[in-house]
């Protein structure tokens, strides 16, 4: 089991997997939702991938079985991120016919390693009950702060 680096040509596969995790994670999406990431999420992944996205992936066969994001920021420094990098974990998929083979494992691991090679402050990302074992694992802690997490959706 080798990880790499997904790169431009992995785009239409990388749609699949993202559309197939979302419609694992939120259940069935609607046609129209769909048919939008379709359109619209190759554009992203030309333009971000290798530069402030980085798709970690393994292949069986020629073809993608496993993923994982790492979305890079640079926010201005403060003492909870001193170097003012920061990194998003998104998107950890695995094709249920390959789980429980370690890939997910293979996976984070390359990711942290790029990580601290990047000189990353700090990576989050949000466990499943699944995932979570598997992240404190590798060394996430749960996030405790003074914060609450918060979103405004724009419609």
């Amino acid at each position: 089991m080798v990880v790499e680096k997904a790169d431009k040509g992995d785009v239409d596969e990388l749609v699949e997997l993202r559309i197939a995790y979302l419609s694992e994670d939120d259940g069935p999406l609607d046609h129209s939702v769909v048919e939008r990431i379709e359109r619209g999420l190759p554009g992203y992944y030309i333009a971000h991938l290798g530069r402030d996205l980085h798709a970690y992936v393994i292949r069986e066969g020629g073809s993608i079985v496993s993923c994982a994001l790492l979305l890079v920021t640079e926010k201005p420094m403060s003492p909870a991120f001193i170097t003012g990098k920061t990194g998003t974990v998104l998107n950890v998929y695995t094709r249920p016919e390959s789980r429980r083979k370690g890939c997910a494992r293979q996976l984070m691991e390359s990711l942290l390693r790029d990580a601290q090679e990047m000189d990353l402050s700090v990576v989050e990302l949000k466990a499943t009950e699944d995932g979570y074992p598997l992240y404190l694992s590798v060394g996430f802690t749960d996030d405790r702060s003074k914060y609450h997490p918060m979103k405004w959706v724009c419609k």
